[in-house]
């Protein structure tokens, strides 16, 4: 899966899980989804990193219809790592929804004992 989604948000610690999914692996491509707190303060490893920066004000609705545009033809892998270790719930399922309305199919990723890990294959 060369491209990874991460949501990239609110939550104690969890810009350190999602800069070491970054770094797990060879990612063609990765999208941060992010607030304007992120955008100004997270340090992109790499330039493969973009970030989708989004207003987690706004209603759902509105999210994924942002979050869509962030991503649309950006990308044309049928399957993606998504990393849902930060954020808010209401950001998660609007992500959830926009991949969904992108015809993507994906793949929980997270890290095992500090290496990349996809939920659900034991390993």
């Amino acid at each position: 899966m060369p491209t990874l989604i991460a949501c990239l948000s609110t939550g104690k610690g969890t810009w350190l899980e999602v800069s070491k999914v970054l770094k797990s692996q060879e990612w063609t491509k990765v999208f941060l989804i992010t607030n304007q707190f992120g955008k100004e303060n997270f340090v992109k490893p790499s330039d493969n990193v973009e970030l989708v920066v989004i207003d987690p004000f706004k209603e759902t609705d509105d999210l994924v219809e942002d979050i869509k545009k962030g991503l649309k033809d950006k990308f044309n892998d049928f399957e993606i790592a998504l990393n849902l270790v930060s954020g808010s719930g209401k950001e998660h399922m609007a992500l959830l929804e926009a991949i969904l309305e992108l015809g993507c199919n994906f793949r929980l990723v997270t890290l095992k004992k500090e290496q990349y890990h996809i939920l659900g294959l034991k390993a």
